[in-house]
């Protein structure tokens, strides 16, 4: 199995591994240091080498970090993990703050009220993020120290760096070759008056050169730099073990291969203009160059777009996926709405039939994430992960998360479908065909060309917001082309201010979380397209979804009487989309069930 079930965190460790952090402060005449989640890459998912947060702490949730200081140490979480930290933190020892609700300057400013310094790795905070946090400290006395990662100075069996091969990404699944990207990119650098462009995430530099890895668990990507200039070349700094014959000759002549050591040396050596990301670049990447005396042009990574908005070969491949993932789902389905009622099942039981179902297909590359199964109460858990110890038996009654996602070479999945096990709570049912009402009206919406996330997402939370519920997470994030299941810069969220561009992939996921009773959240994979055109309408562009995802919506957690009949219509209709396109690849006891499962409402 891709998945295992180990626990990953012992609350225990916490409180010796905090004492020698702060000895080593006090070494170095330090007040507190900045613990990030991120790697120099600012990727979600992290190489056991970075894992310093986790380390660290114990929480191992996908965004936060630690400010620890002599005499208190705080772990910033956002809504997702509120629960989550509480099981795996030392209450003695670590006080979760609920974030971004407190700020880390005003947070800082209430501890240190007296001044101090705080330590930080240049390497692991963007420009933008240390802008922000010593704006908000400006008159405080409190300053921000760049220097050596003090969590790697005590982490004595700290796992070396990952080392797996780039390989060949192939056009067929690409769409496009990379010497064609890199000179599309290298005109974007010429009409901006550009001369190189830093590039520091691995799914642009993946992207840009038709590449794919393994360094990072379910992520085909590879941790590297890349250097690209005005004239299309590139320069790629990786561990030149890395770098196999296949490789080499894939990328040609228009592409060096380097060693890592050498990327610092080689900013210092550009002539500027050079465009640097600071949403995304390691600070000390804009040290280096304003040391020496070469001029930065911040703008966005640009690579960025480009790759979030697919071409047609992609997108061809974005589908396939989705039919041999939904079919794997429809199997998987169908077990589980035989099997659970029995009440022998355990969330671990979930985790790998569906997994074994997925492996089935015998092309799945990987998992796109670890799978969340979270029955009852632990549904409530946003990003539960079960392990040996959490695992909990399935008994009729409960409500079933299962959010899940395979990487194929043609595409990465992602969905979310909540079931019954038996007859379960009206309170579930009414708030499930909330969550329902609003996932419809983002799949069903039309919306006019240059609206960002931030514009539309409040439809999905309409329902709930009109019973007095809501959700502590984004309705929608961006999905790679078999590259990261969370890509940016696309969104729909309060926050996103990125306009949505047709072939964007983004998830359409609201949810609703009762702790200690149940989770719901319902989730397909949209594409923005170009709209239909409609008769009499004016000459505005307007944009619509087509939605990628097939498999069954559970008919048993809807209350009809809520639905508006126009709700009703999509929903039948999707259902017999999904039946219609999954039945000539399922076998034949999946068959009737889909049959059953995509009846009219």
């Amino acid at each position: 199995m891709f998945q295992t079930f180990a626990v990953r965190s012992d609350p225990s460790t916490g409180g010796p591994r905090l004492a020698a952090l702060r000895a080593e402060l006090a070494q170095q005449g330090l007040d507190g240091f900045l613990v990030p989640r991120a790697d120099a890459h600012q990727g979600e998912y992290i190489a056991p080498h970075d894992a310093r947060l986790p380390w660290l702490t114990g929480f191992t949730g996908s965004a936060g970090f630690c400010i620890a200081l002599q005499k208190v140490a705080g772990v910033f979480i956002d809504g997702r993990y509120r629960l989550q930290v509480r099981d795996q933190v030392d209450p003695a020892q670590f006080t979760p703050v609920n974030w971004p609700e407190t700020k880390p300057a005003e947070w800082l400013k209430q501890q240190l009220p007296e001044g101090g310094k705080v330590g930080f790795d240049p390497w692991l905070h963007t420009l933008a993020e240390m802008e922000k946090l010593r704006d908000g400290l400006k008159g405080s006395g409190i300053e921000m120290v760049p220097g050596a990662n003090l969590v790697d100075a005590i982490w004595t069996d700290q796992p070396e760096k990952p080392d797996a091969p780039m390989v060949p990404h192939p056009i067929e699944f690409a769409g496009q070759s990379h010497a064609e990207k890199c000179a599309a990119l290298a005109d974007t650098l010429t009409k901006a008056g550009h001369r190189a462009a830093v590039l520091t995430l691995p799914d642009s530099i993946a992207w840009l050169l038709n590449t794919r890895g393994s360094d990072i668990e379910r992520n085909p990507v590879t941790l590297a730099f890349a250097i690209l200039h005005d004239t299309g070349r590139v320069d790629l700094f990786l561990n030149p073990a890395k770098a196999g014959d296949a490789l080499r000759a894939h990328l040609g002549d228009g592409i060096s291969i380097r060693p890592e050591d050498e990327f610092s040396a080689a900013l210092t050596a550009l002539a500027g203009p050079v465009r640097v990301d600071k949403d995304s670049a390691p600070v000390r990447v804009s040290e280096l160059l304003t040391a020496a005396g070469i001029e930065i042009a911040y703008d966005s990574d640009p690579a960025i777009l480009p790759k979030a908005c697919k071409n047609e070969v992609e997108l061809e491949g974005a589908r396939a996926a989705h039919v041999r993932d939904g079919a794997a789902m429809a199997e998987f389905l169908a077990w589980l709405s035989t099997e659970a009622p029995k009440e022998y099942l355990t969330e671990i039981d979930v985790v790998a039939k569906l997994e074994a179902f997925r492996t089935a297909t015998n092309v799945l590359r990987d998992i796109s994430f670890e799978t969340i199964c979270g029955a009852g109460p632990h549904g409530a858990i946003v990003h539960y992960r079960v392990s040996d110890k959490t695992n909990r038996a399935i008994s009729r009654g409960d409500v079933l998360l299962v959010d899940s996602g395979g990487q194929y070479r043609d595409g990465t999945t992602d969905i979310t479908r909540t079931v019954a096990v038996g007859d379960v709570s009206d309170d579930a049912r009414f708030a499930f065909t909330l969550v329902l009402k609003g996932m419809i009206g983002i799949s069903r919406l039309r919306f006019p060309d240059k609206l960002a996330g931030r514009d539309i997402d409040a439809l999905a939370r309409a329902p709930l917001w009109a019973a007095g519920m809501d959700y502590d997470h984004g309705t929608g994030h961006g999905v790679g082309s078999y590259l990261s299941v969370h890509e940016g810069p696309q969104r729909i969220s309060r926050v996103s201010h990125e306009p949505l561009k047709p072939g964007m992939i983004l998830s359409n996921e609201p949810g609703y979380y009762r702790e200690g009773a149940f989770g719901i959240r319902i989730e397909n994979l949209i594409v923005v397209r170009e709209a239909a055109k409609i008769e009499a309408a004016d000459d505005r562009r307007m944009l619509d979804f087509e939605t990628l995802t097939l498999a069954p919506i559970d008919r048993n957690m809807i209350k009809p009487e809520l639905l508006e009949p126009s709700e009703k219509d999509w929903l039948d209709a999707y259902h017999r989309w999904v039946e219609d396109s999954l039945s000539k690849h399922c076998s034949e006891a999946t068959r009737r069930w889909l049959q059953e499962a995509c009846k009219p409402l």
